[in-house]
C-alpha cells in the first residue's frame, strides 16, 4: 500500500474559538460536574495588587480562570495572569483559600483555588479584551468596593492571612 498517511485524508474543519468555548460551557452544565478554576492574588514588590475588570460583569476581579485538560494549577495561574494581566514571570506562592460554594458563580458550580504571587508590573494589555476591559494595580486602601463572582470574601481573607476551605 502506497500513500499511507495523512496526506490523503481531507483538511480538518477549523472550529472558532468562540464557538468551542460556547460549547465547552454547555458541556459542563449538561454534565453537571464541578469546574476547577485558579485566581491569583498578584503583588507587585511594593504591595500593590493585580485586578482586571471583567467585560461580562463590568466589575472588578482577581485574575483567573478554568484548569484545561492535562494543565497544572501552577500552569494555569501562569498563564491566566498572562492572558488576563500582562504578567510575565510570576513567582507563585502560598494557597491562600478553597471556595466551592454554589452560589459564588452564577453560571456553574465552580471550585476555586486562591494562590499568591509576586507579580512584576503589566508588561502588556490583557489577550482578549472583550473578556477582560482593563487591568489595573490598586493599593490596599484603594481596592474596589465590591468584586466580581463573590470575590471580595476571597480577597479579604487572602489579605487577612485566613486559610479558608469550603
Amino acid at each position: 500500500m502506497e500513500g499511507s498517511g495523512s496526506a490523503n485524508l481531507p483538511p480538518m474543519m477549523s472550529i472558532p474559538r468562540g464557538l468551542f468555548t460556547i460549547t465547552k460551557e454547555i458541556l459542563r452544565h449538561i454534565l453537571r460536574r464541578p469546574v476547577v478554576g485558579i485566581c491569583v492574588l498578584g503583588r507587585t514588590p511594593d504591595g500593590r495588587i493585580l485586578l482586571i475588570r471583567r467585560a461580562d460583569t463590568g466589575q472588578w476581579a482577581l485574575p483567573g480562570g478554568t484548569l484545561e485538560w492535562g494543565e497544572t494549577l501552577r500552569a494555569c495561574a501562569q498563564r491566566e495572569l498572562d492572558e488576563e494581566g500582562g504578567v510575565d514571570s510570576p513567582t507563585l506562592g502560598r494557597l491562600l483559600g478553597v471556595y466551592s460554594d454554589l452560589d459564588r458563580d452564577p453560571r456553574f458550580h465552580a471550585v476555586t483555588i486562591v494562590v499568591e504571587a509576586t507579580i512584576e508590573e503589566p508588561k502588556r494589555s490583557p489577550h482578549n479584551p472583550a473578556e477582560i476591559l482593563e487591568v489595573g494595580l490598586f493599593d490596599v486602601s484603594s481596592l474596589p468596593p465590591t468584586l466580581s463572582h463573590g470575590g471580595r470574601d476571597m480577597l479579604q481573607n487572602a489579605l487577612s492571612a485566613a486559610l479558608v476551605w469550603e
